[in-house]
């Protein structure tokens, strides 16, 4: 992963891992243990689906750019599939508490997306390719005086 794209991917779960912690503290004091490890289980799931996400969109815009737009929403539809297979298959579980489950989870998306929108303003993206070896001229049009 080049630089930019780790320095990228940092911003955004440095913030998230740190409101998952203050979440996880929260929920531990008011609904004990079971609810400190459903928001962990929230942090944690929703640090592991945006960071892929993330990582996929960077390297598909690296790769394929013109399908840039349709991976996005492919992406996005694909990680509310698994989060309802996720939460069908935990429904009825007793080993954490699903509403701080869910609470870290939002808590932790939000936190991500908002990391991710300053990451990219503070970004300074290039509008020319400044790799770019061909240095053509551009062709005149019209008549030459």
């Amino acid at each position: 992963m080049p630089s930019n794209d780790a320095r990228n991917l940092l911003q955004c779960a440095v913030p998230t891992a740190a409101a998952g912690a203050i979440v996880v503290a929260v929920s531990a004091a008011v609904a004990g243990g079971k609810g400190a490890i459903g928001a962990a289980v929230g942090t944690l799931l929703a640090i592991l689906f945006m960071g892929i996400g993330l990582y996929v969109l960077q390297w598909t815009a690296k790769t394929l750019p013109q399908l840039f737009q349709a991976m996005g929403l492919m992406l996005y539809v694909a990680q509310l599939l698994l989060l309802l297979i996720f939460v069908a298959l935990f429904k009825d579980t007793s080993l954490f508490n699903a509403k701080t489950f869910a609470i870290s989870l939002v808590v932790a998306t939000v936190v991500w997306m908002a990391a991710q929108a300053r990451a990219h303003m503070k970004a300074k993206l290039f509008y020319i390719d400044p790799d770019s070896t061909k240095s053509e001229k551009p062709e005149k049009t019209g008549p030459s005086s």
